[in-house]
């Protein structure tokens, strides 16, 4: 008789049906004194398998098991040898994958692994169990052997689906936040259109003169908040931000709502690559609406070809710096001519002081250049060339 294992190669084999019988590798066999000898070996070896592991004949009737299986399954010995397997406990074992995998796969493949299967199991509950099986044919080709191992991968399972479950209500709560946050923007931006319009409606009420002017200031101020806001809803992600793609759609906003046909000015934006927090995005929004609303009402007061509002953005580590420049008449020009943008100035300067940087005016008659940097940085934008 002789018993070939699928993959390692170990055998018990009495040559010819005759002789002491054997056990090992066809390179390497031990020698015993009778066959008992050796099924003790075998017993031993299979009760060293720390996973359930059952030995079947043809007719899946117990011939062996090991202690794991016992322990397991909570059954004993003498209640599973030389039954059927199906008709173990009281008749909880005939599973009908389990069927399929005995009587169907099994004799087509010889080998299976990873077959999985769920059941309520006597004694122990329901348990989700990973089973490998190999037959075995012997010489005679007239036996055959079914080995049946067992792993309980019921724990694994439930953290899978406790993951799953963890993963699935994160979506639900972003989702539910990305509607709570939409729902908030457009309460803002309703807000903001609401108090833009109350002012307007006071300035144009109004008889004195400087308070129509502060009116118009302080709608203008709401508007920009709004036009910023705006443009954060708009982007993609909430944290963080595109500066590049931010600063262009901004100032061209800016653009497209406050220069008339007739002043040729133009804002151009140069933003090295790179993302930045929402809250930072604020802060630089507004700065670059103030700076750009007093560069197109105070660096122009004539009709000038070819103005230029150069905003840029640079990027050196940890490190920024945001730049706006014009070609206009520069600052001091426009002071004497009283139109000094105080309002303006003092919310740059508060927004400096919020963002933990430093802000430089350079003025000439070339134009006017504004920078915040952060920290100190050595060099500053010369302005636009007339």
């Amino acid at each position: 008789m002789v018993a070939d294992s699928v993959e390692e190669g170990w055998r018990l084999a009495s040559p010819a049906g005759i002789g002491r019988p054997q056990i090992g590798s066809a390179a390497n066999m031990i020698d015993f004194e009778n066959m008992e000898d050796a099924q003790t070996l075998a017993q031993a070896i299979v009760n060293t398998i720390p996973e359930p592991f059952v030995m079947l004949d043809d007719q899946f009737r117990v011939l062996a098991a090991n202690r794991s299986f016992y322990h397991t399954f909570k059954v004993d010995a003498e209640q599973t040898r030389d039954r059927v397997l199906y008709t173990l406990g009281q008749g909880q074992w005939d599973i009908p994958t389990l069927r399929v995998l005995l009587e169907t796969i099994i004799p087509e493949r010889t080998a299976m692994n990873g077959f999985e299967v769920e059941h309520d199991f006597p004694g122990i509950g329901r348990r989700t169990m990973l089973l490998n099986a190999r037959q075995v044919i012997y010489g005679d080709n007239a036996t055959k052997t079914i080995l049946l191992a067992f792993q309980d991968i019921t724990p694994r399972r439930a953290i899978e689906r406790e993951k799953e479950d963890l993963l699935r209500r994160a979506e639900e709560l972003l989702h539910e936040k990305d509607v709570l946050l939409q729902e908030i923007q457009h309460r803002v931006a309703n807000s903001l259109q609401i108090i833009a319009s109350i002012l307007l409606l006071k300035a144009r009420a109004v008889t004195s003169e400087e308070i129509r002017n502060h009116l118009q200031d302080a709608h203008q101020r709401v508007m920009s908040v709004a036009e910023v806001q705006r443009h954060l809803h708009l982007a993609e992600g909430i944290d963080q931000i595109d500066v590049g793609s931010y600063l262009t759609k901004l100032c061209g906003s800016l653009v497209a709502s406050m220069v008339a046909e007739n002043q040729p000015i133009t804002v151009r934006v140069m933003a090295d690559k790179g993302r930045i927090g929402s809250d930072k995005a604020v802060g630089l929004g507004l700065i670059v609406t103030e700076l750009i609303i007093n560069a197109i009402k105070h660096g122009f007061p004539t009709s000038k070809a070819k103005g230029l509002i150069l905003v840029t953005y640079e990027v050196d580590g940890e490190d920024w710096k945001l730049t706006v420049s014009d070609n206009g008449v520069g600052k001091d020009t426009a002071e004497a001519a009283g139109k000094s943008a105080g309002l303006g100035s003092a919310i740059v300067e508060a927004l400096v002081k919020q963002l933990e940087a430093r802000m430089e005016t350079t003025s000439s008659p070339a134009g006017l250049s504004v920078s915040i940097a952060r920290p100190l940085w050595h060099s500053l934008a010369d302005p636009p060339s007339s």
